[in-house]
């Protein structure tokens, strides 16, 4: 499985401040300093209430802590996460396959119209998936792919 998460002193005192402005527990805390934002896990289920009504909790953390807050939902099926928090509503499939020298690899199957959504700008989406995926599954890359269409001949 994923390496043990050690977490810094700043990470638990931001995972504190998390759970007092939002009532909601934060499983982990990563801080991402190439994209300004912290982001957040919370468990299954507890996604409204860490976001708040209208995003009120989120808008205050964020001018506490002076960066982007973005909030991933965890789910122990490494193929439900990655849908999850690459949105699940523009994916098609995803798989895990292990490669010959044993590292874990997701590949994420977008519609090709929706690919620019899923990667995010400056591939931020991307980014953060890598990173969660790494981080809780041992998966060392993650890909997303758009098939390409058939083209209809005459």
């Amino acid at each position: 499985m994923a390496q043990s998460i050690k977490l810094t002193t700043d990470q638990m005192r931001l995972m504190s401040l998390f759970q007092n402005v939002t009532g909601a527990t934060a499983r982990d805390c990563v801080e991402d300093d190439k994209q300004n934002r912290v982001i957040f896990l919370v468990n299954t289920g507890k996604m409204g209430l860490a976001i708040g009504k209208g995003g009120t909790h989120i808008k205050s953390l964020q001018n506490i802590v002076k960066r982007d807050i973005e909030l991933v939902e965890f789910n122990e099926d490494p193929v439900v996460f990655l849908t999850n928090l690459l949105n699940s509503k523009l994916i098609s499939e995803v798989k895990i396959n292990e490669r010959a020298d044993g590292s874990k690899q997701a590949i994420v199957i977008v519609d090709p119209q929706n690919k620019g959504f899923v990667v995010g700008r400056e591939g931020k989406h991307a980014e953060k998936a890598r990173l969660l995926a790494k981080r809780y599954f041992g998966i060392e890359s993650v890909l997303i792919n758009s098939p390409e269409r058939p083209t209809l001949e005459m």
